[in-house]
């Protein structure tokens, strides 16, 4: 990454909102008096300004704002450490005074967490550190306002320590706005496709998928291919992958090279397999996945439309083709010029739920 920027001054006004500062304003931040401050009592002897309100609770079936920004600028890193169950937290934003989202997604697998346990991820634009520190570093510009919301599904209270950096900044004529969404089919039909995005309208470039896989076969599962149909393709698509795993950035199975009996973990700046479930203990599921790729070098540019699929396939006798009824679920992050187009209607928690 090219670092020249770090010794040129910069017109921007960097800006954090947090529970300590849940505007963002100048000036403002560890103002919560004790008696308002979900740890006042623990700070009771020494007053306002220590770590009086360092996070939040979303009440069961609720949503809260946590951020609420009006001007020009980006947003640049988030972080935040969930409690709960992860898919039972919809993280979504609005830009520029949109009704619809243009990001709607469970927070775990907007941060490639979608089994809702830890797996160390160094990734340029998401990492997950210990214990579940979880980091974004996605660009997100915006012109007029933006706005972020967390939604609790779940019967119980969450607790989320957050913060989020941003500066308020000039921002080009015309931009493009960060946008992601999450889908689940569990168990995907026999013969038929995953669709991981359709429905796009507008010009711009896709930058990245996770997916959670969860494999219901025995033997290999990633011959499938994924397609790219872009500004009015139809039957066939302008991009054709090879297999799941080369997509991916791995090869041949995933399998150590060496021994040939195990699928090996990696997490490099663009693409990994980081998180393996496997299915040795009692009670225990198949095997679960979850991968990443990142198109930051190579962004998939489209003038009007796009959508993007993959098929789920392994190997049956007579060395045939297998279409597998796995559990299939995504998040796509793209960019595009506004407005977004209506997301499908969300899922409800049932439909969500890892079993």
């Amino acid at each position: 990454m090219n670092l020249n920027f770090l010794g040129k001054l910069q017109n921007r006004q960097t800006r954090s909102i947090s529970p300590e500062n849940p505007t963002g304003e100048k000036g403002k931040g560890g103002m919560c008096p004790l008696e308002e401050g979900v740890t006042g009592r623990h700070a009771r002897d020494l007053g306002v300004g220590w770590k009086v309100n360092p996070y939040i609770v979303i009440q069961p079936h609720t949503t809260v704002t946590i951020a609420d920004i009006l001007g020009e600028g980006e947003i640049n890193h988030i972080w935040l450490t969930p409690t709960g169950v992860w898919r039972f937290t919809i993280l979504r934003m609005y830009w520029d005074g949109q009704e619809n989202p243009s990001v709607e997604s469970p927070i775990g697998d907007f941060f490639c967490m979608g089994w809702d346990r830890y797996a160390q991820l160094s990734s340029l634009p998401v990492c997950v550190n210990p214990g579940s520190a979880f980091n974004c570093f996605w660009t997100m510009p915006f012109k007029k306002s933006c706005k972020m919301t967390l939604e609790n599904l779940s019967d119980e209270p969450v607790t989320f320590f957050f913060q989020i950096d941003y500066a308020l900044c000039p921002q080009p004529a015309e931009i493009a706005y960060f946008h992601a969404q999450f889908r689940r089919v569990n168990p995907l039909p026999y013969k038929e496709v995953y669709t991981i995005l359709d429905g796009v309208k507008g010009r711009g470039h896709y930058v990245g998928t996770y997916m959670a896989r969860g494999v219901n076969n025995n033997g290999w599962w990633g011959e499938g291919e994924i397609k790219f149909y872009l500004d009015g393709d139809e039957a066939y698509p302008t991009l054709c992958g090879t297999g799941t795993e080369d997509y991916f950035c791995g090869s041949y199975n995933f399998e150590d090279p060496f021994t040939h009996k195990d699928y090996v973990v990696f997490s490099t700046p663009y693409a990994g397999l980081h998180q393996i479930i496997w299915p040795n203990k009692l009670y225990e599921s198949q095997f679960r996945f979850g991968m990443y790729r990142w198109h930051i070098t190579d962004p998939i540019c489209f003038e009007k439309d796009l959508r993007v699929t993959i098929q789920a396939l392994g190997w049956r006798s007579g060395e045939r083709y297998l279409p597998l009824m796995d559990d299939m679920a995504s998040c796509a992050f793209w960019y595009q010029t506004l407005p977004t187009a209506p997301f499908p209607h969300f899922y409800t928690r049932d439909e969500l739920e890892v079993i």
